[in-house]
């Protein structure tokens, strides 16, 4: 595998916890564009959102993803808020196989609803918030997906196998195409 496999979908949808199990499973690089983005600034995300707002924090963001785009054949987790931006929706469409791990605002609240570290999750009613965003960036999300993957109740084996077959039907049509 030389294409690299960006995982997208809004927060709690499991694009970390799966990529890292997915790179582990294909024996490639993981990264997460959150992460390498604390790891740099020795801050947590909220401390960024506090200071330089979601604008500067979408910039860093920016600067991430295009870095990460420029490695070849590995996992890369990115924001939730990643494809509010139009160059990173061309970055990761350009540079690998876009998969969209989809659940619903319900599934993804039970999810983060005891995480402090959210600073959009710091609202009066985190789920209304949570609907919100989804209603806003889905249609982002599945505009960019070369695949999508519904993420509920499963075990993660099960995401990874569906994302596995995904792939492999991926790879079989884009080489049908080429010949």
């Amino acid at each position: 595998m030389n294409k690299n496999i960006f995982l997208v979908g809004l927060m709690g949808a499991g694009k970390s916890t799966v990529g890292r199990q997915l790179a582990r499973r294909l024996k490639v690089e993981f990264y997460d564009s959150d992460k390498v983005i604390v790891d740099r600034t020795g801050v947590p995300i909220a401390t960024i959102f506090e200071i330089e707002g979601e604008e500067g924090f979408r910039e860093r963001e920016t600067q991430v993803i295009e870095e990460l785009s420029g490695y070849n054949g590995c996992v890369i987790a990115t924001g939730g808020g990643s494809l509010t931006r139009p160059e990173n929706q061309a970055i990761i469409k350009e540079h690998g196989c876009v998969v969209y791990l989809r659940a619903s605002a319900e599934r993804l609240y039970a999810r983060i609803k005891h995480d402090q570290a959210r600073p959009l999750m710091q609202t009066e009613n985190p789920l209304k918030t949570l609907r919100d965003l989804l209603a806003e960036r889905e249609p982002t999300y599945l505009e960019a997906a070369d695949i999508v993957i519904r993420t509920g109740n499963q075990k993660i084996g099960v995401v990874l196998h569906r994302i596995d077959q995904a792939l492999k039907k991926e790879r079989r049509s884009h080489a049908k195409a080429n010949r």
